[in-house]
């Protein structure tokens, strides 16, 4: 086995939010692959990773430093879309971690860094966001220091060399006080402290696939590295399933690399290089691609399983298909399934009726995306609220428990302690820096649904929430995930501000005067922790007689917009989120008040 040493292939990890896709951008404009005035993010290109200022796709590109092709890989930040991750780390033989100068390192730079150690790659530390003037470089160097002792990382990784940066200002230097108006000092020891990826060159072809790409023309395109062997264009392969079983035939139609923000193609690629294969019908994540005559697969990629489910289903609404295009169940069914093929860490499975699917997921964000994409791709449907996987360790049932780091003003902390006390979460370290305080807590999953929400209203915005999966723990006892009861419309028909006026002392309404309601819809949050039943399209009826308040000023408070995943997480579980190109609406499953009665009783 031998080392290429005209070619790095390094993946850049860190939590969400330090800054790791600014830095990208910053190697862009280094390696001359931009220039001049050019958007921020350029690598965040679908329009969900814009809106919400996160990394969710993984990304390849490559640049050329003192004449050595530099493969880069942006990987998500967020826990997750750690499937992403998980997977794009098999292409890499380091890591540029980047943990923020003030924040240090946070739940998810411990669960990345973890995968990275286990598979053994060398990793380049960057103090990021250095000019942050609640920076303190020296502190964040030793709680990193300690991660990795945590972690177990052996000697060579223990050693790593460490920088210190701020991408959006395009400096960067081994030291903090004496940093380079450039970003060559990490360029440079990337070179220098990254090796060229292992290689067996004479050996048979081995490509394990680690990501693809869809082309309406092409199809799918095989995304991975070459691990042994030469591919060449329209050379035949074998192709070897990890959830397929069997070998099949194919043949390597177009090949390519990646060079700059593209892909180029190429006649042949040896090993160590990543490539993108046109031709190979039906590819998964996890196959691999082989010598036609030594069909031998690589070790499968070990996916971390699945918190949280919930179950699709066709919507039966009183206003079911006015606004979608794919409505039925088989379109609903043939879409899922395209999406846990295209990640490893989704998974899919039947329903209790023939027009319901489970579906299973890392999160409530993980499954929110799914949904968002769908409903703008114009699929119709309903889901019900999202629920976590228990499962049964040595006779015990057992929870998802995960790590919550929170960032918030020190005199708030209080307020954290207390709402995360409320969900059974334990305090395991408070840190202070300057006026803010980090605090790191273990917390069942049931009891992270809607806690965003409140954490930032109990804080007044202030929060940095964040957490990950952790571990599987017993049972911890029951937990009231929700505080407020549901306002349920009675009738069919257009929301009145008479009705909404004389109904604003119970609660806070989900919708306007003039809105389309129908019985058994949530039309609002009761003030109280009881569903109650309100006819909103109530009209007012005209009389002879004088009203004395009539010249009176009445103002009507507004109405509550839940986003995507505010409305996931709020919905109860005998209700479910219908979802549509235009809107959100939440209902009963039993839309007549009769039924409800009757299910409570039984």
């Amino acid at each position: 086995m031998t080392r290429r040493d005209d070619i790095r292939n390094i993946a850049i990890i860190a939590h969400v939010d330090h800054g790791k896709t600014t830095l990208v951008d910053g190697f862009l404009e280094a390696g001359k692959l931009v220039e001049g005035e050019h958007e921020e993010a350029m690598l965040d290109s679908n329009p969900l990773e814009r809106e919400r200022g996160i990394t969710i796709l993984a990304k390849n590109i490559s640049i050329k430093h003192r004449g050595i092709k530099i493969n880069l890989i942006d990987t998500p930040g967020h826990a997750d879309f750690g499937g992403e991750v998980e997977r794009v780390l098999k292409m890499a033989d380091g890591v540029l971690l980047l943990v923020d100068a003030a924040e240090g390192p946070m739940p998810q730079t411990k669960f990345v860094l973890s995968k990275a150690l286990a598979l053994k790659l060398k990793p380049i530390v960057i103090v990021n966001k250095i000019d942050r003037p609640d920076a303190r470089p020296k502190d964040v160097v030793s709680l990193v220091y300690d991660l990795f002792i945590d972690l177990g990382a052996d000697d060579g990784q223990i050693a790593f060399p460490v920088l210190y940066a701020s991408g959006r200002n395009r400096i960067s230097g081994k030291t903090p006080d004496k940093l380079e108006k450039t970003l060559a000092p990490i360029l440079d020891t990337m070179l220098e402290a990254v090796p060229g990826p292992e290689v067996e060159p004479d050996k048979p072809l081995q490509v394990m696939v680690t990501n693809f790409q869809y082309d309406e023309f092409v199809g799918r395109i095989a995304i991975g590295r070459i691990v042994a062997g030469t591919v060449r264009r329209r050379m035949p392969v074998a192709v070897v399933g990890m959830r397929k079983q069997g070998v099949r035939q194919a043949q390597v139609k177009q090949l390519h690399v990646f060079e700059g923000l593209g892909r180029a193609e190429k006649e042949s690629a040896e090993a160590g290089d990543i490539v993108a294969i046109v031709g190979i019908e039906g590819v998964e994540i996890g196959d691999t691609i082989c010598d036609v005559d030594h069909p031998n697969p690589l070790p499968a990629i070990a996916i971390d399983e699945p918190t949280v489910s919930m179950i699709f289903l066709v919507n039966d609404s009183p206003f079911a298909g006015r606004e979608g295009e794919y409505v039925t169940s088989r379109q609903i069914a043939d879409r899922l399934e395209r999406a846990a093929e295209a990640d490893v860490a989704l998974r899919m499975e039947p329903g209790p009726s023939p027009e319901q699917f489970k579906v299973s997921g890392r999160g409530v964000l993980h499954l929110g995306i799914l949904i968002e994409n769908m409903r703008r791709e114009g699929y119709e449907f309903a889901v019900s609220a999202p629920q976590v996987i228990y499962r049964e360790v040595d006779g015990q049932r057992c929870e998802p428990v995960e790590t919550v780091a929170i960032d918030l003003p020190s005199e708030m902390t209080g307020r954290a302690i207390e709402l995360l006390g409320n969900v059974r979460g334990e305090i395991s370290t408070i840190e202070s820096h300057g006026a803010r305080s980090t605090l790191l807590f273990r917390v069942p999953s049931r009891g992270l649904m809607g806690m965003r929400t409140r954490m930032l209203s109990a804080t007044q915005g202030e929060a940095v929430f964040t957490h990950r999966f952790d571990c599987y723990e017993p049972y911890k006892g029951d937990i009231q995930t929700r505080l407020r009861g549901a306002i349920i419309s009675t009738h069919t028909g257009m929301a009145t501000e008479y009705a909404l006026i004389g109904l604003a002392d119970r609660g806070t309404f989900f919708v306007r005067p003039g809105d389309d309601t129908y019985e058994g819809m949530v039309v609002g949050e009761n003030c109280r922790d009881e569903d109650i039943v309100a006819n909103v399209a109530r009209e007012k009826h005209l009389t002879n007689i004088r009203n004395a308040n009539k010249e009176a000023t009445v103002t009507l408070k507004a109405a509550r917009d839940l986003s995507l995943e505010e409305a996931l997480e709020w919905i109860a579980l005998d209700e479910y989120l219908e979802i549509t190109p235009k809107s959100f609406r939440i209902r009963k499953r039993h839309l007549k008040q009769h039924e409800r009665k009757r299910e409570n009783r039984t």
